[in-house]
């Protein structure tokens, strides 16, 4: 059988007839695709900012926790996959989640440490002789300061795992990344070119959001 010619008449970017009997199959992919890079956000969040203080606090602290992560990072998705399974099931949320929230912690750890290393040692000054304790510093002063920074980390790990996230189709979940594995195990496009176009769109969009929530919450930084 002859050759099918890349992008042909039979095969174009997009087969429309394709698409629009296949909306709910992709819409549910989209809302897949959602949902775990929120999850995977809020992990890393909740994750990140005791440690990431703590961090900022104490060298001892520092080192090992962004080493840990560091190392954490380097191990290939689909190595991690396949070293979880036999403990957490495939096509399982807690699998996808866990190198997911562990790659956004590493650079939003660093991003909270650097935030927090940022703040004028003047105004830690003036809030110490105002009275202020070791907490309310913490989540009046020195946090609200670091947060342009904060946000800086949480913008880059949301678009990477919004990236990272078409990874997890290989244990069968992925969002849209199941649309690029079906186009590519079937060598059709529409599916391909649909679900990487609609995960650059996702990126954009969840990226513009933080850039507008970052410039209402923090008039302060709107000119740094």
């Amino acid at each position: 059988m002859a050759a099918r010619v890349f992008l042909d008449a039979q095969d174009p970017w997009v087969n429309w007839d394709w698409l629009s009997t296949h909306i709910p199959y992709v819409w549910d992919a989209i809302q897949q695709h959602i949902l775990l890079a929120m999850i995977a956000l809020l992990g890393g969040l909740v994750i990140s900012l005791p440690l990431g203080v703590a961090a900022q606090r104490s060298p001892l602290i520092r080192l090992p926790v962004i080493g840990a992560l560091g190392a954490f990072y380097t191990i290939p998705s689909l190595a991690l996959f396949a070293i979880l399974v036999p403990f957490t099931g495939i096509a399982t949320n807690t699998t996808a989640e866990i190198p997911l929230v562990g790659y956004n912690a590493l650079i939003l750890i660093r991003n909270i440490v650097v935030g927090l290393d940022a703040v004028p040692r003047d105004v830690l000054d003036a809030a110490d002789g105002m009275g202020y304790r070791a907490t309310a510093r913490l989540l009046q002063i020195e946090l609200p300061l670091a947060m342009p920074a904060i946000f800086a980390g949480l913008r880059v790990a949301t678009v990477s795992t919004i990236g990272l996230i078409t990874i997890t189709a290989v244990i069968g979940l992925g969002g849209l990344g199941q649309l690029i594995n079906q186009g590519l195990q079937e060598s059709f496009h529409t599916p391909l070119v649909v679900a990487t176009f609609l995960s650059i769109a996702l990126a954009l969009v969840a990226d513009l959001l933080l850039a507008g929530g970052q410039w209402i919450s923090l008039p302060w930084a709107r000119h740094a």
